[in-house]
């Protein structure tokens, strides 16, 4: 197996914003502990279509040792400095800046990134959050940042495999099929969808890809990046409507009873490995800790 190397892109994140999890303190913790930092949205699965898509990045980051031992805290955003929350994440959508604020839709040109802590971005991908567990997939190109703590997690992408996956992969798949085809509770806010294609086309082709990716890793404990041909195309045909809606409910409902006879019929483990993630988070923190990083 080829071992994940080191890539010193950037650290830079956007500045600071009146959201809870966007103070500039937290800003600087992500930046300075940054270990991994890819691409996770349309543009790795293969399935953007040009003009139409923001950008989706996620990252992980070691913390400071009074934000893991003692009892450090960050404002509640730039604007709110006298309560206080226990640091978990960066979060910055750059479609924030413009007039309208947090209520803004992300579109073509945007950034959309979270830096999570690494404890948070374990106990989630140890739970096997389909969107967490892509970091450790992705391809070397669509990588903005990884130092030699975020490729030794790389390179132990199956400490956190397990069957746990299947009801996580399972519950996104059904919430995405529930908003495109409009159930009774599910929520869209692309009503330019639906009006020209009878269904939401963007929720249609993630349930399906979901169900996909979920069954890959299921099988292979992998998840290839992006979305091997012929199903990438197909799914690019599913997001621009050029599939009927009986057609896609189909494709969705095969992959989902695909899901759930590997929930029990998998042949990963049935837990992942925590022991190794204790360790890992330890001995990485403590490096961190003893050593610091270097600015890229």
């Amino acid at each position: 197996m080829t071992l994940a190397r080191e890539i010193k892109g950037s650290k830079r994140l956007p500045a600071g914003f009146r959201h809870p999890h966007a103070s500039e303190e937290a800003r600087a913790i992500a930046e300075a502990g940054m270990i991994l930092r890819v691409q996770v949205g349309s543009g790795v699965h293969g399935t953007s279509i040009s003009g139409q898509d923001d950008r989706d990045e996620m990252g992980i980051c070691l913390e400071p040792k009074e934000f893991v031992t003692g009892l450090a805290r960050v404002p509640r955003g730039i604007d709110d400095r006298h309560s206080a929350i226990e640091f978990e994440q960066f979060q910055r959508h750059t479609v924030w800046d413009k007039p309208g604020g947090l209520a803004n839709r992300s579109g073509a040109g945007d950034l959309d990134v979270v830096i999570y802590s690494a404890r948070k971005w374990c106990r989630l991908a140890l739970a096997g959050n389909p969107t967490v567990l892509l970091a450790l997939f992705v391809p070397d190109d669509e990588v903005v940042y990884r130092d030699r703590h975020g490729a030794e997690l790389v390179d132990n992408a199956h400490r956190f495999v397990s069957k746990l996956a299947a009801s996580r992969f399972l519950g996104y798949l059904q919430s995405q099929k529930a908003a495109m085809t409009g159930q009774v509770g599910a929520h869209t806010n692309r009503l330019e969808l639906v009006a020209a294609h009878g269904y939401d086309t963007k929720y249609a082709m993630h349930a399906l890809r979901l169900g996909l990716q979920g069954v890959e890793l299921l099988t292979t404990g992998r998840i290839t990046l992006p979305v091997p041909e012929p199903r990438r195309t197909y799914l690019r045909r599913v997001r621009r409507g050029e599939v009927t809606l009986n057609e896609v409910l189909s494709e969705v409902d095969a992959a989902e009873a695909q899901l759930i006879a590997l929930r029990d019929g998998s042949r990963l483990p049935d837990e992942p490995d925590r022991g190794w993630v204790d360790q890992w988070l330890h001995h990485s923190h403590l490096s961190y800790w003893r050593t610091g990083e270097t600015p890229p």
